[in-house]
């Protein structure tokens, strides 16, 4: 196996999935404190999502809250409560390249604009024949750092 041309740097983001968003606001929101950043609704994505942040700066994690659009249309984003783990990585198509070169397999839809804006990616939760290393269970987003996070997290490893 080559040497790996890309750095996981951190978490970007949690998604948590429900059938009520406003349950999760309960606990995430008014019990814990997170502050709500944005909104992001997609037919597509049969998602109406209400975007959270903890900390700050190039450190601030996103909490997604969703619930579904249509409970029964898929992607069913509340049947799983933690939907997926967003990772920031510094370099996104150079991870695509050696993680599928590697047997990873990914989710359709390819490199794409996400909901906070970055382009981003999902690594499939199952892997198959083809491409046999999957999220054993989990779905995975992989998010392109902008260079204010690349840069923090190589000051922070020093």
């Amino acid at each position: 196996m080559s040497q790996r041309p890309f750095k996981i740097l951190g978490i970007q983001q949690i998604a948590i999935g429900g059938p009520s968003k406003e349950k999760l606001k309960t606990l995430w929101v008014d019990m814990l404190g997170l502050e709500v950043t944005g909104n992001f609704v997609s037919e597509r994505e049969n998602v109406d999502e209400d975007i959270c942040a903890m900390g700050s700066g190039p450190f601030k994690v996103e909490v997604d809250l969703m619930q579904p659009l249509d409970p029964e249309k898929k992607p069913a984003v509340h049947t799983t409560p933690l939907n997926h783990v967003g990772l920031w990585v510094d370099d996104l198509p150079k991870a695509v390249e050696w993680l599928s070169a590697n047997g990873v397999r990914f989710a359709p839809g390819g490199i794409r604009r996400g909901a906070a804006g970055f382009d981003i990616t999902f690594l499939h939760p199952k892997g198959n024949d083809e491409f046999p290393i999957g999220g054993e269970g989990v779905l995975v987003e992989l998010v392109q750092a902008p260079p204010e996070v690349v840069e923090a997290f190589a000051r922070l490893a020093g």
